[in-house]
């Protein structure tokens, strides 16, 4: 039996310590051209595809980390930009966007160390944000923190430059192939002409040249490359799954003003954050969607471990953060604007790590 996601159970999730510790989604993906076809995962410094082998040898490949899916999630509530439909989203949430160089502008949104990030600090928001984290770090207070960046609590933040003020993230989604097999494949470069007939270069120099990507010559597409032996995707014989969380008990110990409140805002957030349908193309070769063959359920995990369906979708999300984002506000702050201060940013990069 699935049951509805009202107020009753938001207010047990946020509130009550006897509710749900988590609720979670289990989302089956596919590519685009099919579950049989090759996808490309993200690449690591040192180490390539970051992909991990089990004890029975089933090979487990990252295809969108922890980190990277919360900062695809947490642009859902940026306003959108002149002359594009309105998103409703943006609503929900201070809108604060920092200005810098020739007119450029960036939503702290897009923040990847949020409000603990450097572009923070060298604006006059600097002091704001290290306010709020000293509040919570001296108080156990966060609201100061949701008034100026809420995101920050749906997500998580360290003010690891400054304060070191720490706080869990309250959504985590990760996406993994299950069982894959990894490819490689190889290209080569041929150049549209013989520039050494064009005497641009000697004969001698573009045989020296030629096979070498280190050469200058290789590197300004002058000559023949070869490239082999590159990453060429993954194969996967299991599933793509994408497993999110919403930790309700992390969310029910944020404390401060009006902490009833606070909780059922961030709540709201949180879901709004994990029920908005992904944006499918994490990187070239990897377009994915949903499986409509296997749709996703949200489940509450009890204390006890017992788990329950729940029927929750992003319109029912909305709703709840909507009528938080009003009692906790009491109406969201308008759209702010700061500039980006060179001489702060100076400042802040000359201080020891």
């Amino acid at each position: 039996m699935t049951i509805e996601f009202n107020d009753v159970l938001a207010e047990r999730c946020a509130n009550q310590a006897d509710g749900p510790v988590a609720l979670t989604l289990r989302q089956k993906l596919l590519p685009v051209e099919g579950a049989d076809s090759v996808i490309f995962p993200p690449t690591y410094a040192g180490v390539g595809y970051n992909i991990d082998k089990l004890s029975d040898g089933t090979k487990v490949a990252t295809i969108d980390s922890v980190g990277a899916q919360a900062n695809r999630m947490e642009p859902v509530f940026k306003a959108a930009a002149t002359g594009q439909p309105e998103n409703r989203l943006a609503s929900l949430v201070p809108q604060v966007t920092i200005t810098y160089g020739n007119m450029k502008s960036i939503s702290i949104l897009e923040a990847g160390h949020r409000l603990g990030d450097a572009i923070v600090r060298s604006t006059e928001l600097m002091e704001d944000a290290n306010r709020a984290f000293r509040i919570y770090l001296d108080a156990d207070d966060a609201s100061k923190i949701a008034r100026l960046a809420p995101t920050s609590l749906v997500f998580g933040v360290w003010d690891s430059r400054d304060t070191q003020a720490k706080l869990p993230r309250i959504v985590q989604s990760v996406i993994r192939a299950w069982n894959i097999d990894e490819l490689r494949r190889s290209a080569q470069y041929n150049p549209p002409v013989d520039y050494s007939e064009l005497e641009v270069f000697s004969e001698s120099e573009k045989q020296k040249a030629e096979g070498s990507t280190k050469s200058p010559l290789a590197q300004r597409g002058f000559v023949h490359v070869p490239a082999t032996g590159e990453h060429g995707g993954i194969v996967v014989h299991g599933d793509i799954r994408r497993d999110v969380t919403v930790n309700l008990i992390a969310l029910r110990r944020l404390r401060g003003e009006s902490p009833m409140a606070l909780r059922r805002y961030v709540l709201g957030l949180a879901l709004v954050a994990a029920t908005a349908p992904i944006d499918g193309f994490l990187r070239q070769g990897c377009l994915i969607t949903p499986d409509p063959g296997a749709p996703g359920e949200w489940i509450a995990v009890g204390r006890d471990g017992v788990r329950e369906p729940v029927g929750l979708n992003e319109h029912i999300a909305f709703a709840l953060a909507q009528k938080a984002a009003q009692d906790f506000f009491g109406g969201v702050p308008p759209a702010r604007s700061v500039n980006f201060d060179k001489a702060r940013a100076k400042q802040d990069a000359a201080k020891k790590a």
